[in-house]
């Protein structure tokens, strides 16, 4: 894909992931499917631009790391108030039982002990047993970070029986639960009554026909709002219900045909399709307009509708809104448009379509599940 054919705000998003977030120049662009020549173009292009915001940013981290530490050591003396005066294995033994809390360097600061002295205060040694639990905890706490904490006891085993461990689902729950890892979800909204009426215009194709055997056969699109401290953000997004991906998304500050419209075109542009695609979409006026109609024709892609107000006629499309705010949104405050769109540029370009495990997918994410298929289907 044409590296032109990328909108600025897209180019930005995802510098943003290299100067910002951290991440290799090469990962991003395995990634985004983008060659790292043009994501050097980019940064070059972008990054002095950013660098103002980039150095506020940093103060602000820096403060907010200052303001962390003053607190927990105002939380440490406040409990320690009573071994001050205490021998060093008596708080010793107080840095051990609050160990899951603070920080061991902290707690020694706070103190007045070595931390040295504290581990060889800890001379006993584990038996294999404990060391193993030790050494696989970790490896659960780096899965379960790396998924953005939303991962649970089941995808966390999948994630360490690929690293070639060799442990049972029960021993992962156990550990999970011992370190209080547990998958950091929103609220649940109450099920509704849903039935609704036909669209007149454009027939319910799909007709919930969610599994699709090839790609680029069947799209789903749909539009939602994130709050922000500026006003809602309206994201649209078009999916592949072949693997479950993000294919195309936009996001705008209304909840215009526009907002539906690029989505669907960076959809077209990414993925080519050489045959006609289907459509599917609820009764909304984005996808009833003039405007809509005619790309879909200029397009060869064909529309399908949802009754009106049943959302399980476009159920992807409504999964993957509430994985998205469960998951990211209902767990951030935005302070601009701009800084949720760069949050939900991680979640689904960084995160979700090459990370994200499935069960839909045997526990693939949806870039390593196409992979996967088109390996098979090349007879590799």
């Amino acid at each position: 894909m044409s590296s032109s054919k990328f909108s600025d705000e897209f180019k930005r998003d995802a510098v943003a992931q290299i100067t910002e977030r951290g991440y290799p120049v090469r990962e991003v662009s395995e990634r985004l499917g983008v060659s790292a020549y043009s994501l050097y173009a980019w940064k070059k292009k972008f990054a002095k631009a950013s660098s103002g915001e980039a150095e506020k940013d940093t103060e602000i981290r820096r403060l907010k790391r200052e303001l962390l530490r003053v607190t927990e050591e105002r939380d440490i003396l406040k409990k320690a108030n009573r071994v001050f005066r205490q021998g060093c294995k008596v708080r010793y033994a107080f840095v051990a039982e609050h160990r899951g809390q603070f920080s061991v360097r902290a707690m020694c600061r706070c103190l007045r002990i070595q931390p040295s002295g504290f581990y060889a205060w800890l001379k006993a040694p584990l038996s294999k047993r404990a060391q193993e639990d030790a050494r696989q905890t970790e490896m659960l706490k780096e899965a379960w970070v790396e998924s953005g904490k939303v991962y649970g006891h089941r995808k966390l085993h999948d994630n360490l029986l690929e690293q070639g461990e060799n442990i049972c689902l029960n021993r992962v729950a156990r550990l999970t639960k011992l370190a209080g890892i547990t998958a950091q979800i929103g609220y649940k909204r109450r099920p509704g009554k849903y039935g609704g009426k036909p669209s007149v215009v454009v027939d319910n194709t799909l007709d919930r026909q969610f599994d699709v055997e090839v790609p680029d056969k069947v799209w789903v699109t749909d539009i939602t709002y994130i709050r922000t401290q500026e006003g809602f953000a309206y994201l649209a997004v078009v999916i592949d219900l072949f693997s479950r991906g993000v294919v195309g998304w936009s996001m705008q500050s209304r909840q215009t045909t526009d907002v539906v419209l690029q989505a669907l075109l960076m959809a077209t542009w990414r993925r080519k399709p050489k045959a006609k695609v289907l459509i599917h979409s609820d009764q909304g006026s984005q996808f009833t307009s003039m405007d809509w109609a005619a790309f879909l024709k200029a397009h060869d892609l064909e529309h399908s509708m949802s009754r009106r107000g049943n959302c399980h006629d476009n159920a992807v499309a409504e999964s993957f809104f509430n994985l998205l705010k469960r998951e990211r949104i209902r767990r951030r405050t935005y302070r601009t448009r701009q800084e949720a769109r760069r949050d939900v540029f991680d979640y689904i370009e960084m995160f979700y379509n090459p990370k994200r495990k499935h069960a839909r997918n045997g526990m693939l994410s949806p870039a390593d599940f196409e992979r996967q298929q088109k390996l098979r289907h090349e007879g590799v």
